[in-house]
């Protein structure tokens, strides 16, 4: 979640206590959606690696089970969840050129959560960014 109004989610502290509640973990996942999670705000764009450990650590990279990959309209920590397309919101290209290369991630299906009318051309950049 990004963090807006009462929801929970926003902070992988919640995510970590709403697993730790569940009796048969081999039936839960997390979805790391990268608009989310700046909106919520862990600083991707210039903390990438400490954000990644930081969910290593508090969820585990066992949880990880999908990828939604939208940049960001809205500013860090905004609990704004508008999606922009990749490259052109505030998370930028290195943000996902970082994703594209980091070898945690390998494995997990990514779904491209943008404005519609630039799937091809969106997919064509991430793929050259590997």
């Amino acid at each position: 979640m990004a963090g807006q109004g009462n929801s929970i989610g926003g902070k992988f502290e919640e995510l970590q206590f709403i697993i730790s509640l569940v009796k048969d973990k081999t039936r839960v996942g997390v979805c790391l959606d990268t608009c989310h999670v700046y909106a919520a705000g862990y600083d991707l764009r210039n903390q990438y690696e400490e954000v990644m450990r930081s969910f290593g650590e508090v969820i585990g990279w066992k949880y990880l089970k999908a990828l939604h990959l939208n940049d960001s309209k809205g500013d860090l920590g905004s609990n704004l969840d508008r999606h922009e397309h990749i490259g052109q919101g505030k998370l930028g290209k290195e943000t996902f050129r970082r994703m594209m290369r980091d070898e945690r991630l390998d494995g997990d299906p990514w779904i491209l959560e943008t404005p519609e009318g630039k799937y091809p051309e969106e997919m064509m950049m991430l793929y050259g960014m590997e």
